[in-house]
């Protein structure tokens, strides 16, 4: 069986929820993705604070279980809670 293909696999461009706030500069916070037929957690790195439960967009994979995340407020971010 073959490794999953690099779109199944890649962060970049996912909308997820914050699970650990973000500080910002001051420190990452954590990330759930739906990803990979699961859902995971990774480290995210924001350049302003993200509070806890905030809906986020992915921008960049920083290396394993790293990403840099940025604030989504979309009107279709309700769909998350399902």
């Amino acid at each position: 069986m073959s490794a999953a293909s690099g779109a199944d696999s890649s962060p970049i461009g996912l909308v997820g929820r914050i699970v650990t706030a973000s500080r910002g500069q001051d420190g990452p916070g954590e990330v759930e993705l739906d990803i990979r037929g699961g859902r995971e957690t990774f480290i995210a790195i924001s350049s302003e604070p993200i509070a806890l439960g905030d809906s986020v967009i992915v921008l960049a994979d920083l290396g394993p279980r790293r990403v840099e995340v940025c604030p989504w407020d979309y009107p279709f971010a309700s769909t998350l809670d399902t």
